[in-house]
């Protein structure tokens, strides 16, 4: 059940995610769940020092949105030379 909950959650991040970046169009669904998994795992490594044993909270969530977002700027950043 676990492993579900991380591609709905990582799916939802991916896509907010890239809707505050302007990358939607260029996306799929797939592609949301990868930037929102491991948007997940760069927030958390920013943010809590590397724990993932907090479960789903609210904190949890916009942690993982910023690092979906960091994530999606830094690949920007190389395909286009800038940042949008």
């Amino acid at each position: 059940m676990g492993i579900i909950l991380w591609l709905i959650v990582g799916g939802i991040i991916g896509w907010l995610a890239s809707m505050v970046m302007r990358t939607d169009a260029q996306q799929g669904i797939l592609l949301n769940i990868v930037v929102g998994i491991v948007g997940a795992f760069i927030g958390g490594l920013i943010f809590s020092g590397g724990s993932i044993n907090e479960g789903l909270t609210l904190y949890s969530f916009l942690v993982s949105l910023v690092g979906a977002i960091i994530l999606l700027a830094i690949v920007n950043l190389v395909r286009r030379g800038s940042v949008r």
